[in-house]
């Protein structure tokens, strides 16, 4: 006895190390559960991918025709007209690549817009540019909508700061806002309130007839995007600027004070107008041609 009782202490000692190790792990486990429910969360309110910027094209099954309605332009006796675009010389074609070549290279990304009014002929013409991409299945799943209003500018940069302060600290994570450090860009969108005019880009994912039948729109997402292309060349053509933004998680809010229905998804936001006088874009350099084309 006398020789267990030397022991006593340090079985004591043990047994309460165990205890101790046992009750860290225990809350380890609890502070992972834990930060998993809160992932997962965040995740189911406010989801990292917008899902906005998914592309819902529905392809129709064979027992879906009945929910549909026939589209009148469709008839496969639709008349073809005969078509012959002007045909130019080589120099004039060399002339012509080289010209439109340095106009698009100069197009910035600009974040300092004047509110000088830009006529409002000028931005129908650009968007009726822009109304001449081609879509799936002549569908035309586009919808541009110009906002000037005052108020109606600030209600939108009130939504797009809230959801990306959002973005910036939460959801884009830490390598995504050190690249964008270069660009000097935060959450704070002082251009929505001052350039003349928003305009906002909503795909249509499907349309909807006169007998309020769904329309299948095919590779909405993708006509909507070459669209934009041409928009912006169309801006650059005329000497206005803009910066292109999708604004993650806005969508469902913007839709809501533009009046919009629910088959339709904001793409893309543009502040449009002159670039201020105290415009200055980073000193970026873009890709050779050799690194992005292969001629094969």
């Amino acid at each position: 006895m006398a020789f267990m009782s030397g022991f006593t202490p340090y079985f004591i000692a043990v047994f309460c190390v165990l205890i101790v190790c046992f009750w860290i792990q225990l809350q380890r486990e609890k502070k992972t559960k834990e930060l998993k429910g809160e992932s997962d969360s965040t995740s189911k309110a406010k989801p990292w991918v917008d899902q906005d910027l998914q592309d819902d094209t529905e392809i129709p099954s064979p027992n879906q025709g009945d929910d549909e309605e026939d589209d009148p332009g469709s008839e496969l006796d639709l008349p073809h007209v005969p078509y012959a675009p002007p045909r130019y010389a080589v120099d004039s074609m060399l002339e012509r690549s080289r010209d439109f070549y340095t106009l698009l290279n100069q197009r910035r990304s600009v974040r300092f817009i004047s509110p000088e009014p830009v006529p409002r002929e000028v931005i129908d013409n650009v968007i009726r540019t822009a109304g001449t991409a081609p879509s799936g299945a002549h569908t035309e799943p586009w919808t541009f909508v110009v906002v000037s209003d005052p108020d109606t500018k600030h209600a939108i940069r009130t939504i797009v700061e809230e959801e990306e302060e959002v973005n910036y600290r939460q959801r884009m994570g830490n390598k995504w806002v050190k690249d964008l450090a270069k660009i000097r860009t935060t959450w704070v969108k002082e251009y929505l309130d001052v350039a003349p005019y928003l305009l906002l880009i909503f795909k249509q994912t499907y349309g909807i007839g006169t007998g309020g039948k769904r329309k299948t729109h095919y590779y909405n997402e993708i006509s909507v995007s070459i669209s934009c292309g041409m928009l912006l060349a169309a801006l650059q053509n005329v000497g206005l600027v803009t910066v292109t933004s999708t604004p993650l998680n806005c969508g469902p809010r913007l839709r809501v004070i533009l009046q919009r229905p629910t088959n339709e998804k904001l793409l893309m936001l543009l502040p449009i107008g002159y670039p201020s006088d105290e415009a200055t874009v980073p000193d970026l350099k873009r890709k050779p041609l050799d690194d992005i084309m292969v001629h094969i």
